[in-house]
């Protein structure tokens, strides 16, 4: 699934960050806890809770076809085939977000189990992404994972892909000639670079749920960037203010500055 699309905003369009539907609920462990929505972006890694059900999964590899496998593909293989599903099931999910695991994932949908299953790639690779959008929960019980104590987030979507697959489904826009298409292709790619390394960013709360939803669903900034460093003008910050349109929803203004490199002004 391709996350650029389909959801675009005008330039003058501000973002609605407000939590979500008053219907939202999250799974019965959690129904009484305060909770906020997520929309982060990281990589999902499966854990073995217990050294019971990572014995119960070498006995599942055993039965299985993996004879030239990596370790890896062996363990997307297992769990991608019906029968083994339990084991998925069964399986601690955590998203890591710069290398630190930030949140312990469960489906909101039982049926959605496939969707860890789908991010669980054969051959990782460190530009590998999973767009994470749910619910966050309470704190998991250290029994939950195997020690691991983190807020669990309840989902609805998983949008899985790679950087390369991201910066190629960015339309270049009308304004850029196709002979400047590495021009803008390296632009995209420093901007969504930028937003990656951007410090504690765990899509929890409005600014970082904006600038997430930016990262991977409006193409526009995109496209500013490349006519910004076109004019000699490099990025100088990205700031988020809420709205004065704010209600009952918050909404929240992302804002891009850039300097001159030859005059300085912003």
């Amino acid at each position: 699934m391709e996350p650029i699309g389909g959801m675009e905003q005008s330039a003058d369009q501000p973002v609605d960050v407000s939590d979500g539907p008053a219907s939202a609920a999250l799974p019965d462990s959690a129904e009484t806890a305060a909770y906020s929505y997520v929309y982060a972006v990281g990589r999902v890694e499966p854990r073995f809770p217990s050294l019971a059900l990572e014995k119960e999964f070498a006995q599942a590899t055993g039965r299985a076809e993996t004879a030239g496998l990596t370790d890896r593909q062996a363990l997307q293989s297992v769990l991608s085939e019906r029968p083994n599903r339990y084991l998925a099931r069964q399986l601690c999910w955590v998203l890591t977000i710069e290398g630190l695991e930030t949140y312990i994932l469960r489906p909101r949908d039982p049926a959605d189990l496939d969707l860890l299953v789908e991010a669980l790639r054969p051959a990782p690779s460190p530009l590998d992404l999973d767009v994470v959008v749910g619910v966050r929960g309470p704190i998991a019980p250290p029994e939950l994972c195997n020690g691991l104590m983190l807020p669990l987030v309840a989902f609805d979507q998983i949008y899985s892909f790679d950087r390369e697959a991201l910066l190629g489904a960015i339309p270049r826009p009308a304004t850029i000639p196709a002979r400047d298409e590495e021009r803008f292709r390296s632009a995209a790619g420093e901007l969504f670079d930028r937003f990656m390394q951007m410090a504690d960013n765990a899509g929890a709360t409005d600014e970082h749920r904006a600038l997430n939803y930016l990262a991977v669903r409006y193409p526009a900034i995109y496209a500013t960037a490349a006519d910004a460093f076109g004019r000699n003008v490099s990025l100088a910050g990205v700031e988020v203010r809420p709205s004065r349109l704010s209600g009952v929803r918050r909404i929240v203004d992302v804002i891009f500055s850039y300097i001159h490199r030859e005059t300085a002004v912003t």
